[in-house]
């Protein structure tokens, strides 16, 4: 491994699908089982926020006995040993690579396992049911505490720190990803526009696929740790 390489990771739903998570864009996938505009926007969720609130429920629920996989400990203990820059960014919402042991990581969609007050912006770890009868922690309003996870036409969370870290790194990964979700589709262009080597990890090649440098496709849980043991043995 170079010392000092500044590294950059993105994962999507193929990192946890192995793990026994519903993804949302497969073929079956939860997309294709509801509305979208009624569980995933703001406007589905002034509507009818019962109807939202029993959707991640039943999502969080689902979480009860999911345990990380090989493909998320390995990208934990590539950040331990690794002796430069490191930053994991995830569109999943599970909580899966902090419990394999990752620290430098974004959710940038999110996390199911929090709580977001619409009056006041609290944020707090939250992993039972929510309603609308819920009430803040922070300003003890009742009626708007949601999910804390980014729904369509929405902004995804700390961009400014995504792309700053895009700008300068050495290295830039994708695993797990469809190639379909701006902004983080978009990722690949932006890091190699700044001059990083650039490689997807994924079970089938993406949609941008002939965007990087090198890919290598199969279950993440055989590729991941592959390739983590090359970057940690050279």
């Amino acid at each position: 491994m170079k010392y000092g390489m500044r590294i950059v990771i993105l994962t999507g739903a193929g990192v946890s699908a192995e793990s026994g998570l519903d993804t949302f864009r497969d073929t079956g996938g939860l997309w294709s089982q509801v509305n979208i505009e009624e569980v995933a926007t703001p406007q589905g969720f002034a509507a009818n926020p019962d109807k939202v609130h029993d959707f991640y429920n039943a999502r969080r629920a689902g979480m009860a006995g999911v345990k990380p996989n090989s493909a998320h400990h390995a990208l934990a203990e590539l950040e331990r040993r690794h002796g430069g820059d490191f930053l994991l960014v995830t569109q999943n919402i599970d909580n899966l690579h902090e419990a394999a042991g990752s620290r430098k990581l974004i959710h940038m969609h999110g996390e199911i396992m929090q709580r977001l007050c619409v009056h006041c912006g609290q944020r707090t770890g939250w992993p039972d049911e929510m309603n609308r009868r819920s009430i803040c922690p922070q300003c003890d309003a009742p009626g708007g505490m949601r999910p804390d996870v980014v729904w369509f036409g929405e902004i995804p969370y700390r961009m400014d720190e995504i792309y700053e870290s895009l700008s300068r790194c050495d290295l830039f990964v994708a695993i797990g990803t469809s190639g379909t979700v701006y902004p983080a589709a978009g990722f690949v262009a932006e890091a190699r526009a700044c001059g990083a080597r650039t490689l997807e990890l994924n079970l089938e090649p993406s949609d941008g696929t002939e965007l990087f440098d090198e890919a290598r496709h199969g279950p993440a849980t055989r590729i991941v740790p592959q390739w983590v043991d090359e970057v940690l043995a050279g």
